[in-house]
């Protein structure tokens, strides 16, 4: 995707309300927040930092159209300890840019990724992931075990299990032919019409409908051979009304595949609905996994 396609879109109303909007929802997190253009094969890749110089890293990868800024509920409880870099995803909305080498496989992501790590130049960070980024996150923790210290996955879809036919069914008129009304009635049905973030709501669906994004690069669900030979610190933590998956089936699977994991449930929680609500909930179970 060249540069030209994202400055074209910038140039829009459309594109203009877009990063208007992401804005707004960077503006609430803390007003110490910084950002970091890393630059790859790949394209420029943006990362929002937050927290002390000197804490251990972690790295946070958002769900598909989701954008860095979403974890607005969670950095400042993340960052009491810790330096939080949110990472906006190559070729998907938010402000990243894709151009140069396209990422056409999963050894493209990967390798965006490990550049992002090494732009970064931090020391075995803990890798945080929700949604699409939790499936990015388990498939470079598989391939570079040496380079985390820990790995949380957040209602990881397609990671330890399938997806609902329900849940596909609901989304396959957006995979058709996205548009702003579509996507938000599908997050207002997964969430149970959970009261989310307007400017977020706005961010998505504007980028659901209009940004120009690469094809996504879907990771495959890892083996139980491969998943029995993983050792890397792990806790999954699930969504117990989630529309994805069967949250208890999909934590009978890691039981039964990595069963070093730590795995619970946050049963208010929907797929969609996190990492903002229940941010709270959330939290904990996030600041208990980077203590253990």
């Amino acid at each position: 995707m060249p540069t030209s396609s994202i400055d074209q879109f910038a140039a829009t109303d459309i594109g203009a309300a877009f990063y208007a909007a992401y804005d707004s929802v960077l503006s609430t997190w803390p007003v110490d927040t910084t950002s970091a253009l890393l630059e790859s094969d790949y394209g420029t890749t943006h990362v929002n930092v937050f927290g002390p110089e000197s804490g251990p890293p972690v790295v946070l990868l958002p769900g598909g159209g989701a954008t860095s800024a979403v974890w607005f509920g969670n950095v400042s409880a993340l960052s009491a300890r810790s330096r939080v870099y949110a990472v906006d995803l190559m070729g998907d909305a938010g402000r990243s840019t894709a151009h140069g080498k396209p990422m056409k496989s999963v050894d493209d992501l990967l390798g965006w990724l490990t550049s992002v790590m090494d732009g970064l130049d931090v020391d075995s960070p803990s890798i945080i992931g929700h949604s699409y980024g939790a499936m990015i996150a388990l498939a470079y923790a598989l391939r570079n075990p040496d380079r985390l210290s820990r790995l949380i996955l957040i209602d990881p879809n397609s990671c330890f299990a399938g997806m609902r036919m329900q849940y596909l069914m609901h989304a396959l008129p957006i995979l058709l032919r996205p548009n702003e009304k579509r996507e938000r009635t599908f997050i207002e049905w997964e969430t149970d019409d959970a009261l989310l973030d307007e400017d977020w709501m706005s961010l998505l669906t504007i980028g659901a409908a209009h940004f120009p994004k690469s094809k996504t690069i879907v990771p495959k669900r890892p083996s139980k051979k491969t998943l029995a030979e993983f050792s890397v610190d792990t806790t999954v933590i699930l969504a117990g009304r989630s529309k994805v998956h069967d949250s208890g089936r999909v934590a009978t699977s890691i039981g039964a595949s990595l069963p070093h994991a730590k795995t619970l449930i946050l049963a208010s929680a929907t797929h969609h609905s996190l990492p903002m609500v229940p941010a709270e909930d959330l939290n904990a179970a996030l600041c208990s996994a980077l203590r253990s």
